[in-house]
């Protein structure tokens, strides 16, 4: 009996031995289809082919964090900003030039901190918001003022125009790049600033050779006579380049102040700037075609926008081909508009000047009213002057690369925008403003 109970104790014993062992090589085969070990491996004993798989893993990893180790070094000392912050917008992470440019003194607490008691910028919160709620990368730019901890370090802490490009990152995170577009900001000033005082230094002498060149024509005989008006006709183009680069820089002091506003009407005015460019016109045989209402007021500055008109017409008379239509088109519409209380609806005037030229390429269009932008050089120099078969005729603005850059100036300084685009019909330059009529 003792004997029939040993061996059924043995047996169940064994029993028990044996399916433990079948649940623990299940287990580790499948943590080695989770460690993902390759099938030649399979003749291995299991517990061999566990130490190969944890080993590999083991060895992954540390390449992992070689890798991110390598990553976060690059953002670390590269020159441009990056914060991270988390789902609740806390600094996560700021690199060196991150905390240069917001000024942040401690990046890496021991507790994570809300950005907003770090930083104090209502744009790069709404940008951070925004890309969190889109889930879509976000640029925008603005002006970050650093906070001021005392009285002293008011007058240092000077606005920086900043850039940011934001990408979601997975938990909620959000990661956002800092450009610190200053630097280029004040040298583009420094730039425009030598430009005029070398323009204004050179507006007494250029008049000076003007007057002298004058002269010359009716003193000499061909061929020295051709190359005379050749002169003064390169003399009058630099003259011009100068005057519309001063009027250009003192558009930039707040022109919206200095506008002389007047109710105008339009349809004249137009009609009244074509009929200054008629010479140029007929030479090509160009007409004008006005559609739109009659009567069209609007309170602007006569002289800035007759200049608008003029540079305008101007271009398209210089690229459009012969025996063709110019179109001024006028319409009025309104658009909403949101205010504290309530959304109504205000009235804006639509002018569309559309030619039949060559048009814009697609690479030149947002940069035509660029200073001293020209897509097409080789265009542009040929209709500056005036060509010895007479198909070019003369411009008023002799070509100075400016009319487009000054017409955008006064646009903006009357509240309004203007937009370069190509007509699907025409093929040719078509410009679209929009003015407030009131």
């Amino acid at each position: 009996m003792n004997l029939l109970a040993f061996f059924l104790g043995l047996a169940l014993g064994t029993g028990f031995w044996l399916g433990q062992q079948l649940w623990y090589a299940k287990q580790l085969r499948q943590m080695l289809r989770m460690l993902g070990t390759e099938s030649s491996e399979i003749a291995l004993p299991i517990i061999s082919r566990l130490r190969r798989a944890i080993a590999l893993s083991n060895q992954q990893r540390q390449d992992l964090e070689t890798e991110i180790h390598k990553w976060k070094h690059l953002l670390e000392v590269m020159p441009v900003g990056f914060v991270q912050v988390d789902e609740e917008n806390q600094l996560v992470w700021c690199n060196q030039q991150g905390q240069k440019i917001l000024q942040i003194e401690d990046s890496h607490p021991k507790e994570r901190k809300f950005l907003i008691e770090l930083v104090l910028s209502y744009e790069l919160d709404r940008l951070i918001e925004q890309t969190r709620d889109r889930q879509k990368p976000e640029v925008q730019e603005w002006v970050f003022y650093p906070s001021a901890k005392n009285a002293e370090t008011i007058q240092e802490n000077q606005g920086l125009t900043l850039c940011g490009y934001s990408w979601p990152l997975p938990g909620g995170q959000v990661g956002v790049f800092l450009e610190n577009q200053q630097p280029l900001l004040e040298l583009a000033q420094s730039r425009d600033r030598w430009v005029s005082d070398l323009a204004h230094e050179l507006r007494t002498p250029l008049t000076s050779i003007q007057l002298a060149a004058e002269m010359l024509p009716e003193r000499l005989q061909s061929p020295w006579k051709e190359r005379a008006e050749r002169l003064l006709g390169e003399i009058n183009r630099l003259i011009q380049l100068v005057q519309d680069w001063l009027e250009l820089t003192q558009m930039e002091v707040d022109l919206s102040k200095h506008l002389s506003r007047q109710p105008l009407e339009l349809k004249s005015l137009i009609h009244k700037v074509w009929q200054a460019l008629e010479p140029l016109s007929q030479e090509k045989q160009l007409t004008l075609a006005y559609s739109g209402d009659d009567s069209v007021f609007l309170e602007a500055d006569k002289s800035r926008l007759h200049r608008v008109f003029l540079n305008i017409f101007d271009n398209s008379i210089r690229y459009s081909p012969l025996q063709e239509t110019i179109q001024a088109v006028v319409t009025q519409t309104s658009k909403p508009e949101i205010t504290s209380n309530s959304l109504k609806a205000s009235s804006c005037i639509c002018i569309d000047i559309i030619d039949s030229g060559p048009g814009f390429t697609e690479s030149d269009l947002p940069h035509v009213f660029k200073r001293l932008y020209r897509g097409d050089r080789a265009r542009a120099r040929q209709t500056g002057e005036s060509s010895n078969e007479g198909a070019s005729p003369k411009s008023i603005t002799n070509g100075t690369g400016l009319g487009l850059a000054i017409v955008e100036q006064i646009i903006q300084a009357h509240g309004g925008t203007i937009t370069a685009l190509n007509h699907p019909e025409t093929g040719g330059a078509w410009l679209h403003i929009r003015l407030p009529s009131v």
